[in-house]
């Protein structure tokens, strides 16, 4: 129990879209909602908005930089906001946010707390080291079952500080009760995807290990050459990549039969109008915030059989699981649920929104992070 109003400073590189700055706005929302002061030190971006639209306060530093001497001087400006903001606690959610929230926390005496969103690649020992940081935390979220695992299997860090806490999703904004017609409708013009074509959709930003290439190669593999396949994501500057899959969509011959979105703010809207979404990422997802967004709005979900994946999908109750890189897999799942009875594929979705129901909402995600804090603070 935590017996009177505290400060909660969070920080990461920029609150742009993606899962983990979802994740901080969220907590956010819960610390301000719980009666206490929640602050944000970030670089301005697409989400600044809708974080103060949830309480928090932003402090626009340049926390992306890898600059070892931009991180040092971001140590001293952090150490003089928790001084002037009488920050309780700091929660770091990247790697070079958090060296310098560790040494301000450190030297200003007060708890650090660090959430562990991604596998972080390990290809060297510079990396290694970089990245021991978001282990360093007197305690370490991780986003699930795998990256706790992996956690373990990387540093000498005591298993009691660890807490696995999954993302949340919030059922009354992905609820298809509450998306109206229009919105989806909008949608499916700007998509020009025409009456009965099946919509397959693969959101995620564009590059290459969230498996867009895969998912192409799929599309053209399938006996379902009528059905649309829709790539939801900004490629953030990688234009070069998006070009490669639009020539890759024209060398399979079926550019007619894709769609690159870029980026999306009604997702509910786009999630309803889906008849299959696809997570096939090539390398293991620490979670797999799509999946259980889709799954929210009662879609049948597709997903590759590696990392959080497993936590989130229970093969043929809540979703399918295909082997990493196989394109002929993931196109014979299309075809085979485009093949089912509408029925089927609507008690299914059903399912599916149940189990999220029960394992994943946003408001067991917030209290399990203001029952953590109150660990530290109570």
């Amino acid at each position: 129990m935590i017996d009177r109003p505290k400060t909660i400073l969070q920080v990461l590189p920029k609150l742009d879209a993606g899962g983990a700055e979802r994740v901080v706005i969220e907590i956010a929302q819960a610390v301000h909602l719980a009666g206490h002061r929640s602050l944000i030190a970030a670089e301005d971006g697409r989400l600044s908005s809708l974080a103060t639209r949830g309480g928090a306060e932003l402090i626009n530093l340049p926390l992306s930089t890898k600059n070892p001497y931009r991180i040092w001087r971001n140590t001293k400006k952090l150490k003089a906001i928790i001084k002037e903001n009488q920050v309780d606690l700091i929660h770091a959610h990247s790697r070079a946010p958090a060296w310098s929230a560790f040494r301000a926390a450190k030297r200003m005496g007060i708890p650090f707390v660090t959430t562990y969103h991604g596998t972080y690649g390990e290809s060297t020992r510079l990396k290694k080291r970089y990245n021991q940081v978001m282990a360093a935390g007197e305690r370490v979220v991780a986003v699930s079952y795998f990256i706790s695992d992996l956690i373990k299997s990387r540093y000498k860090i005591d298993p009691e500080k660890i807490r696995v806490i999954h993302n949340g999703v919030d059922l009354r904004k992905f609820d298809p009760a509450s998306v109206r017609g229009d919105r989806a409708v909008r949608l499916v013009k700007e998509w020009r995807i025409e009456n009965g074509q099946p919509a397959i959709l693969l959101p995620g930003r564009l590059t290459a290990w969230k498996g867009q290439r895969l998912f192409i190669q799929a599309l053209a593999k399938m006996r379902h050459q009528e059905a649309v396949g829709i790539l939801i994501g900004s490629d953030q500057g990688r234009h070069k990549y998006t070009q490669e899959l639009l020539a890759l969509a024209e060398q399979l011959g079926i550019s007619n039969r894709l769609r690159l979105a870029g980026h999306v703010e009604d997702m509910p809207a786009a999630l309803k109008l889906a008849d299959i979404v696809v997570n096939c990422s090539t390398a293991p997802e620490a979670f797999g915030r799509t999946i259980i967004e889709a799954q929210a709005m009662a879609k049948i979900v597709v997903a590759t059989d590696h990392g959080g994946a497993h936590e989130t999908i229970e093969p043929n109750v809540s979703g399918f699981l295909i082997p990493p890189n196989d394109a002929a897999a993931l196109a014979a799942t299309f075809d085979a649920i485009l093949d089912g009875d509408m029925d089927l594929r609507i008690a299914f979705g059903a399912r599916a929104r149940e189990e999220v129901g029960d394992r994943f909402s946003l408001a067991v995600m917030q209290t399990r992070y203001l029952n953590l804090y109150a660990e530290l603070l109570g």
